[in-house]
């Protein structure tokens, strides 16, 4: 499903390089669950947002499904990224000055879906994360667990193949976080495809397989 050849990205200070990622190539089957550790500033938040789509700054290849992304216009891997990945992010990154409600509705706005569809997606999403006591009220009044999953919902609301999480856990309490990550294993049984970037073994143990960076090198997959 996504396949990645010789993957580089550098920042250039004058006539020196500073390498981020380093020759990377990998391949992450559709369904798998995998996880992506190492110290920091090993390039792991960096190679995530390079499969989300996210950083067009970069060399070498990247297939998705079948496509090839590196040679994509900005406009067309911004159409296959909205109608692919999911995301979910440490800081959650909910929209403070909208409901619940609301920002589970806007990855439906992205797609050509109806209004009428839009609404009963979304009153699906929040019955089926139990969060319909909530849709009503705004980030700043939830906890952060409240938080997280509500961003968890909003990854998943359009039915992504992919969700790609950057420590998912990080800003929550033990028992939150082992929440979390259940519920990422309920979606990976399921049929959806994760990555997700973390620090912790604990979490890695809820995955397939780990690919592991040492100073932007594939070290260990």
């Amino acid at each position: 499903m996504i396949r990645l050849e010789n993957i580089e990205k550098f920042f250039e200070h004058g006539t020196q390089k500073t390498y981020v990622l380093r020759r990377v190539t990998a391949e992450i089957k559709e369904g798998e669950f995998v996880s992506i550790m190492g110290p920091s500033g090993a390039g792991k938040s960096t190679l995530l947002h390079i499969i989300g789509m996210h950083d067009n700054a970069w060399s070498g290849e990247f297939h998705f499904s079948g496509q090839a992304v590196h040679r994509l216009k900005p406009k067309d891997r911004a159409e296959l990224r909205n109608r692919n990945i999911g995301f979910v992010f440490q800081s959650y990154h909910l929209l403070d000055h909208l409901t619940v409600y609301e920002n589970l509705e806007i990855p439906l706005s992205y797609r050509d879906i109806k209004r009428s569809d839009r609404e009963s997606i979304v009153a699906d999403t929040l019955d089926r994360f139990q969060i319909v006591g909530k849709k009503d009220l705004y980030p700043n009044q939830l906890s952060g667990g409240q938080q997280q999953l509500v961003g968890v919902a909003r990854a998943v609301i359009a039915s992504p193949r992919v969700i790609l999480a950057d420590e998912p856990t990080g800003n929550l309490h033990s028992s939150q976080g082992r929440e979390i990550m259940q519920l990422f294993k309920r979606l990976n049984a399921e049929g959806t495809t994760i990555i997700q970037v973390t620090h912790s073994e604990e979490n890695a143990a809820y995955s397939d397989r780990v690919i592991r960076l040492r100073d932007g090198w594939l070290v260990n997959d």
